[in-house]
């Protein structure tokens, strides 16, 4: 193997050793990071104005989000459905899909990590920023409320003293 080529497996991101010819797979989550990323560039390159990576805010990110709705396949109820805050409806309506909450916070996730790792600063992550937390948070409550179902914040139990609960006594721990 050539330096050049080292260089590029190191690049690519690739835990080869330079005396190991064995390939080693990505993980099914480095392996979607990397599809992630070359998707968001490939959406800021499609742009009327292309928009360079070191050019790249929040407000991009958002418009990537919210872009990625039309590809959802969650159904969403608008509050003048009728089904609006029912988890089960009975009937089809004309709601539209969008991207569930929680994949959209794990391609943040995902995206945050490839910003770092390709380069980016912490400080400078357009995915870490406020406006991303707040609008996922949105995107959670609203999808909540839309299926009818509070997300509340779970509150930490005090730790029962020994012998209190026979549950955790016997390994198992209750969340109720």
């Amino acid at each position: 193997m050539s330096s050049s080529d080292r260089g590029k497996d190191l690049a690519e991101g690739s835990s080869r050793s330079p005396g190991d010819q064995s390939i080693t797979t990505p993980s099914r989550y480095e392996s979607q990071k990397r599809r992630d990323w070359n998707t968001f560039n490939q959406y800021l390159r499609n742009q009327r104005q292309p928009i360079p990576l070191s050019q790249c805010n929040s407000n991009h990110v958002l418009e990537f989000l919210r872009y990625l709705d039309q590809f959802g396949k969650t159904k969403v109820h608008l509050q003048g459905c009728m089904f609006y805050g029912q988890p089960e409806p009975p009937a089809p309506c004309t709601c539209p899909l969008r991207q569930a909450w929680g994949s959209l916070d794990a391609l943040i996730g995902r995206l945050r990590a490839a910003y770092e790792e390709n380069g980016g600063s912490p400080e400078t992550n357009p995915f870490a920023s406020t406006a991303i937390r707040v609008y996922l948070r949105e995107v959670k409550e609203c999808q909540a409320k839309a299926r009818g179902i509070a997300y509340k914040k779970k509150q930490k139990k005090a730790s029962p003293s020994k012998g209190d609960d026979d549950s955790t006594s016997a390994g198992f721990l209750s969340f109720s």
